[in-house]
């Protein structure tokens, strides 16, 4: 009896210390599990760099078509310029010499064109702004004149477009820039008014940006 009771002690103990050894692996196991799993969260929080909007005036829907490409290739957010007065089909008769945009063409006072809004929420947070707009007798559409003076372009790269059906982008981009006095303007880029996604995604990569 002594024999078997000491041969089932001897069991016993063995069971004992190989639970408790496998118990100490899970536990282990548990810890670097934890440790890989902290690593990916970090990576998750690293910033991805700056912001880009696209700001733009589009009178005919042209340069639209423009600032949407450019925002889906550069994924970036959009404002849209609206006169507070919206230019009608005739205000845009650029053959009549009565009409609205022809007014304003010869009567320079009369370009000051007030818009719904020129404040953009999160404005500092932009590194990066393109503004776009339709060209008008060799400068860029007026209505755009409001927001370039309204906003401190400090610290901003801002590159600007333009669609025109026969005008060239002639200076309005360097006028813009004598406008606003601040920010680093680049070289701008004239599309025609029909110009394809294509067409702007290769001018996006020839910017390297």
């Amino acid at each position: 009896m002594k024999k078997i009771y000491a041969v089932f002690i001897c069991i016993l103990v063995v069971f004992t210390i190989a639970g408790c050894g496998n118990d100490s692996q899970t536990g282990s196991g548990k810890t670097a599990s934890s440790g890989s799993a902290s690593k990916p969260v970090q990576a998750e929080t690293q910033s991805t760099g700056g912001k880009a909007l696209v700001v733009y005036y589009s009178a005919t829907g042209n340069t639209k078509n423009v600032a949407d490409y450019i925002a889906a290739e550069t994924r970036a957010d959009v404002f849209t310029l609206e006169p507070a007065e919206p230019y009608s089909d005739d205000d845009l008769d650029y053959s009549d010499d009565d009409s609205r945009v022809s007014r304003e063409h010869e009567n320079e006072s009369e370009r000051v064109v007030e818009l719904v809004s020129t404040t953009v929420d999160g404005w500092e947070d932009y590194d990066m702004v393109f503004i776009g707009y339709p060209i008008w007798w060799g400068i860029a559409a007026w209505p755009v004149n409001g927001f370039v003076e309204g906003n401190d372009f400090t610290g901003k790269k801002v590159i600007p477009f333009c669609t025109s059906a026969s005008s060239g982008f002639g200076k309005s981009g360097e006028l813009l820039k004598d406008m606003a006095g601040t920010g680093n303007w680049l070289e701008g880029k004239r599309f025609h008014s029909g110009a394809s996604e294509k067409d702007v995604r290769d001018w996006i990569a020839d910017l390297g940006l």
